[in-house]
């Protein structure tokens, strides 16, 4: 923290842009993933669990580059984005090879990774981040930390109807990502 009190930029002014268009990425991808799930309810959950896994790599890979690239984070930020990451990246990988013995475990990893993306909001907001409005962050970080819990406590559930709630979760938390964009450098 700096001695006025403001929020360090987590990510120099060159890669700002590029982790815009990550998020951007991201949350269209989670988008096209939750209406897919919710207009073809006759899918199979192995094509959903597959375009989850998908999902769930480029989340991991996002949140490992930000660990290795945001030097002005603090350490402890770093470490639990790098952790989520790898975890998140993991589960995609067991997810593409092994969907159909992967759906439990698919529901529960993609809700501690919400529940995550919720915390790091929060950690955020207290912090005094000025790169968004700290209202949207607010409102992300209950709606990311709410849906994590949903789907970590009714994994069964989850897994048995994740077309229509997961798919009306995702679509949910993507928006929210959308609303908490970086500024433009």
């Amino acid at each position: 923290m700096t001695e006025t009190g403001q929020f360090p930029k987590p990510f120099p002014a060159q890669l700002q842009n590029a982790v815009r268009s990550a998020v951007i990425a991201y949350a269209v991808l989670g988008l096209i993933v939750g209406i897919v799930a919710l207009f073809w309810p006759t899918a199979t959950l192995l094509v959903v669990a597959v375009l989850f896994g998908i999902a769930l790599i480029i989340g991991g890979v996002f949140r490992l580059v930000t660990a290795f690239s945001a030097q002005e984070l603090p350490t402890g930020w770093r470490v639990l984005l790098g952790i989520a990451g790898v975890i998140v990246f993991v589960a995609g990988v067991i997810c593409l090879f092994h969907p159909g013995e992967s759906l439990t475990l698919l529901a529960i990893v993609i809700g501690i990774g919400w529940i995550f993306q919720g915390v790091q909001d929060l950690l955020t907001y207290s912090a005094g981040s000025e790169h968004t409005n700290r209202g949207w962050i607010v409102a992300s970080a209950i709606l990311s930390i709410l849906a994590g819990v949903i789907v970590c406590t009714l994994p069964g559930l989850a897994v048995s109807t994740f077309v229509w709630v997961g798919g009306i979760l995702l679509i949910i938390v993507s928006i929210a990502t959308l609303l908490t964009l970086p500024k433009k450098a």
